[in-house]
This record gives structure tokens, C-alpha cells and sequence, in this order.
């Protein structure tokens, strides 16, 4: 079924996938601040010494690895509820018990018990991620992607108010491992959602060996985009967030230098700027449901750069209540534009035979650009000052703007390299 150009937004999102895709990136975001942030304030207060919880970071090691255990969702269909949402429950299922689990544990006490029922938490999170992932990518067209990704975004960012805010009021109240027991709890959220969601169809065979699951998508991607193609695609990748992330990544210290409190800075980027985000992914659902993914990429690329004119101004005028909330406004409600259209792209050029692997391949590709290639943005801003930084950031867009005709030109539909994407599912009871 092709996409009918100029898709309702309302109707988009009004679809009953779209409300699986809201509770499914709730469970997805609910592990993440169980092994990071919220356990290090049960650590500190159960008075850990500060080494041993900076060392406690290496535990989100499967995040960034979870693109070698990928195939192995791709490979095997579980025998229930299907190759997607049977690899869903398995996962939920799994981190229920360690999230319990962790109410066991004295960080006093058995630190390194502790570390090993975290590194689990984590590794089944990263897993669930993957079958996520690959279940969002299955069960959307082309022209739902960008709604697709806005729900997801707004399920895991009230999964990290849950457990990054509302676990520490619950603290004061309960005892740590009462309050892990009770998180471990909202997992059936999840779980009930597998059963009762649609199963997106799979119309080729999946990989019969897992040989065939490490080494098909790889062919495949590079078969159906071309060598020439798919490297430019895997590049585009990479650069398309730099602007933002390289602006991003210096934020704090930014505003701190500039003599803003830190209580200024995390009311407004802990409030103000996750309402922004949460507004700009629902905007950039309805502007690709309308413009499909090629325009909407053109038009958030400019925005991306633009935005970051902000912070510019903000280090010429200096200390300003006003014109810092702008700012954060400004680049929050962009980075929510950039975000979702990001996720619609990755989604578009995975093939729905092995969407699990490639996509967990493309998105630790998007990684770099927020991990790796911000690295000398300190340098920079040292050596250049404030304003001429922030005029590099918005500089930084250019190489992502210079290949967007040969990945997703203007009068396309569809990215040059995108797959099939017919968004067909049979029921949850099929």
C-alpha cells in the first residue's frame, strides 16, 4: 500500500498503533535512569564512596553494544505472539525480575551483586531497545514515521520524569528497594501492550541461520542503496545532529559561565526545555505526515543551524533571564524537530526482514555525532570564545545539507535508499 501524499496529521496519530508506540517507549525509557541516575542517589545516600559510583557508568556498556546481539532477534521467532512482539514480552518479562531483583541488593553491602543484577538491567533494557526498535520501524508507512517516533519520544521522556523525579520523592517516603520493587511493577504497562498490540506482517522469510542474520542486512543495504550510496547514507547519519549536538554538549557549561545558577539552569532545561522537546517531536509528526520524511529533513535541517543563533545571541547580550529561556525554547523545540525526523529516516532505509540489526547498526551510528565527534567542543569554545563557537555550531549543518540531494532530495517521496515500508499488521488476537 503506497503512501497517499499529504496524510491528515490528526488521523496519523489518532491510529491505535500510535497509542502501543506511547506505552512502548514508556517501557523503554523506565530502565534507563534505574542503572544511572536514580541508582546513584540510592548509592549516595547509602553513603558509597564517589570512585565506586563513577565506575558504576560501565554497567550502560550494552547500550552502545547492542548491535551484536541484534541479529538474534531478527533470526528467531519466539512461539508466541509473533517474531516482534514476542521478543518484546521476553524482554519485559525479564526486566520485571531484575528491576525486582535490585530491591534484594545493599550497595553497602554487596557492591559487586549489585553491579551484576545492574549490568543484567541493563543488557535486558538494551534488548528490549532493539525489539522496539524493529517493532516501530515494522508497523509504521512512511508518512507515519515521524508520528510514530513523536509518540515514542513522548512514552520515554514520562518514563524519565517517573523514575528520575518520582523515584526520589518516593525515597524520602520508602525505602530504596521498596521504591525498585514498585518500578518493577510498571513494566506490566508494557507487557499488557505486547498482548494486545498489532503484530506488524513480515511477507519474506526471516534469516534461516544466524550467519544469514549477521551478514544479509549488511548486503542487503548496500545492495538495494548502492556502495557509493549506502556509505553517503551511513555518513548523513552520522552528521545530520551535529549542529545541535555540538551546541548541546557545551549548553551547561555555557550558561554557567555566563552566570546563570544552577537551579536557573535545571528548572528551565529540566522543565521549560523538556516541554519544548516534547512539542517540537509532536510538530515534526505533523509536518512529516503532511511533507513526508525528504521535505521535512531540508526543512529542520535549516532550523537545526537557525536555532543555534540563539546561543549566539544569548553570549553577545550575556546574563538574561528572558532571552535564556528563549534560547532554551528555541534549541529545545528544534532538537524535538531534529530528533523525530532522525528516527523516521533511520526507520525508512531498514528493510522489515531485518530491521532489528540494521537499525540498531544506524542508530549507534547517530551515537557518534552525540558522543564522539562533540569531543572538542570545550577546545573550541576555549580557543574561539562564546559567539564564534556557537557560529561554528550553526556552520556544523553544512556537510549534512550539502548531501541531502543525493540521500532525500526535495521532490522525492521517499529517501533515495528506503525500503518498503507498507505498515501492514494482522490483529494482536490473529
Amino acid at each position: 500500500m503506497k503512501d497517499a501524499p499529504g496524510t491528515s496529521p490528526l488521523r496519523t496519530f489518532g491510529q491505535p498503533k500510535m497509542a502501543a508506540l506511547l506505552v512502548l517507549g514508556f517501557s523503554s525509557g523506565l530502565p534507563l535512569f534505574l542503572t544511572s541516575r536514580t541508582l546513584q542517589a540510592w548509592m549516595t545516600k547509602a553513603d558509597v564512596d564517589l570512585t565506586t559510583i563513577g565506575l558504576f557508568s560501565l554497567v550502560a556498556l550494552p547500550y552502545s553494544l547492542k548491535f551484536i546481539w541484534a541479529p538474534l532477534l531478527d533470526r528467531y521467532v519466539p512461539p508466541f505472539l509473533g517474531r516482534r512482539r514476542g521478543w518484546l514480552l521476553i524482554t519485559q518479562v525479564l526486566l520485571m525480575l531484575t528491576i525486582a531483583a535490585m530491591s534484594l541488593h545493599n550497595p553497602r553491602l554487596g557492591l559487586q551483586a549489585l553491579a551484576l543484577n545492574a549490568l543484567l538491567l541493563a543488557f535486558f533494557s538494551a534488548s528490549q531497545d532493539i525489539a522496539v526498535d524493529a517493532y516501530r520501524a515494522d508497523v509504521l508507512q512512511e508518512r507515519e514515521m515521524g508520528a510514530g517516533a513523536a509518540t515514542f519520544v513522548m512514552g520515554y521522556r514520562i518514563a524519565l520524569i517517573v523514575t528520575g523525579s518520582l523515584a526520589l520523592v518516593l525515597a524520602d517516603r520508602l525505602s530504596w528497594p521498596m521504591v525498585y520493587l514498585l518500578l518493577s511493577a510498571l513494566m506490566l504497562i508494557g507487557m499488557a501492550t505486547a498482548f494486545l498490540a498489532p503484530e506488524p506482517v513480515l511477507r519474506d522469510a526471516p534469516p534461516q541461520t544466524l550467519a544469514e542474520a549477521v551478514g544479509l542486512p549488511f548486503k542487503e543495504f548496500f545492495q538495494r542503496s548502492g556502495v557509493f550510496q549506502g556509505f553517503l547514507v551511513l555518513l548523513f547519519i552520522v552528521l545530520y545532529k551535529f549542529s545541535d549536538s555540538l551546541a548541546g554538549n557545551m549548553t551547561t557549561p555555557f550558561l554557567l559561565k555566563t552566570g546563570f545558577t544552577q537551579t536557573e539552569i535545571g528548572v528551565v532545561l529540566g522543565g521549560v526545555g523538556i516541554i519544548a522537546t516534547i512539542v517540537g517531536v509532536v510538530a515534526a509528526g505533523g509536518v512529516i505526515a503532511k511533507l513526508g520524511i525528504n521535505k521535512s529533513l531540508w526543512i529542520f535541517a535549516i532550523l537545526q543551524g537557525g536555532s543555534n543563533l540563539a546561543y549566539y545571541a544569548l553570549s553577545l547580550i550575556g546574563k538574561d533571564r528572558g532571552a535564556m529561556i528563549a534560547t532554551i525554547l528555541i534549541e529545545n523545540f528544534s532538537v524535538g524537530l531534529v530528533t523525530a525526523v532522525t528516527l523516521a529516516f533511520m526507520m525508512s532505509v531498514t528493510n522489515k526482514r531485518f530491521s532489528a540489526t540494521q537499525f540498531a547498526l544506524l542508530s549507534s551510528l547517530a551515537a557518534a555525532s552525540r558522543d564522539i565527534l562533540v569531543a572538542p567542543g570545550g577546545g573550541l569554545a576555549q580557543s574561539l570564545g562564546w559567539p564564534t563557537f556557537f557560529l561554528v555550531t550553526v556552520a556544523a549543518i553544512l556537510p549534512a545539507m550539502v548531501m541531502l540531494p543525493f540521500v532525500a532530495p526535495w521532490g522525492g517521496e521517499r529517501p533515495t535508499a528506503a525500503a518498503p515500508h507498507d505498515g501492514e499488521t494482522v490483529p494482536a488476537a490473529a
